[in-house]
């Protein structure tokens, strides 16, 4: 199981967290919501559960826990500005489709997330 981190993703992880002042990374997760099923969720890691998986890259750190693992393993992480908008963008090979709005998603086959 893992994550990537495109080097913009994780200059702008080190950026957050340097103005922040502490924190070990970010932390992504998912959460049932909206049209599709599954959301996006975006945190400080201040430190790293029991069920937690630490990924780093360029200098930088995403934690996820292991329910939304499930969904997001395999995926590649940047940070891109699209027109006046700056956003966490996933490439996400398990989304099956996503809404309109492209707040949500849902998956490939079933999804384990009980604490989604």
């Amino acid at each position: 199981m893992a994550i990537t981190l495109t080097e913009n993703a994780a200059k702008q992880i080190r950026t957050q967290l340097a103005k922040r002042g502490k924190g070990l990374g970010l932390r992504v997760g998912i959460k049932k919501v909206g049209c599709s099923g599954f959301a996006y969720t975006f945190d400080y890691a201040d430190d790293i559960r029991v069920d937690d998986h630490a990924f780093e890259a360029h200098d930088a750190k995403v934690v996820i826990d292991a329910d939304s693992l499930s969904v997001i393993d395999g995926s590649k992480l940047d940070f891109v500005k699209e027109g006046l908008k700056q956003m966490f963008k996933f490439e996400n090979p398990n989304v099956d489709a996503t809404c309109g709005c492209g707040e949500s998603f849902s998956v490939k086959g079933p999804a384990s997330t009980s604490n989604a």
